[in-house]
């Protein structure tokens, strides 16, 4: 049986969206095996709910979205344990402890890094261009939440422009 346009077309612009998605994904996690895990159960959550998508505005919004509530639902799921990344209160001396140069690696390592939240706002509006409201619906948050946490994640990247030298391989 054959299936409905839509849904191999879903499927089609899904397989582009990859990439982003992972790189989103690793923003939410913080490690990539996890966030390969995510990326699969998100494609899986997409595919099956291909019939939801009405076709109006980006599709990878809708997919972030799917992403952050899959994330939502597994982190409900999982026992509460102590941070990976820890709770950094001082953006600054953190960037301070880190090595001096900079390979092409240690800036998605930089903003996986970051505080929790703070990576997806920036990932979202800095790197893949979605608007505050945008990300706000993405992250199902108020556009004030958007303003603030970028303010932060960007605060965090001009005070590793004094302790980290780009260099470009």
């Amino acid at each position: 049986m054959r299936q409905p346009a839509t849904t191999i077309d879903l499927r089609r612009d899904l397989v582009g969206l990859l990439p982003r998605l992972r790189r989103f994904a690793i923003t939410l996690a913080g490690e990539a095996a996890v966030a390969d895990e995510l990326v699969q159960a998100v494609c899986q959550r997409a595919i099956a709910k291909g019939h939801q998508w009405s076709g109006e505005g980006r599709l990878e919004s809708w997919i972030y979205t799917l992403a952050r509530q899959q994330w939502t639902d597994d982190s409900r799921k999982r026992k509460p344990k102590a941070s990976v990344r820890g709770n950094v209160t001082d953006i600054r001396e953190a960037a301070r402890e880190r090595s001096a140069a900079v390979d092409p690696d240690a800036i998605h390592r930089m903003i996986a890094d970051m505080p929790e939240g703070l990576s997806s706002m920036f990932l979202l509006v800095d790197v893949e261009g979605h608007s505050y409201q945008q990300a706000a619906d993405i992250m199902g948050t108020p556009v004030a939440n958007v303003v603030s946490q970028l303010a932060t994640a960007r605060l965090h990247f001009a005070g590793l422009a004094d302790t980290h030298p780009i260099h470009r391989y």
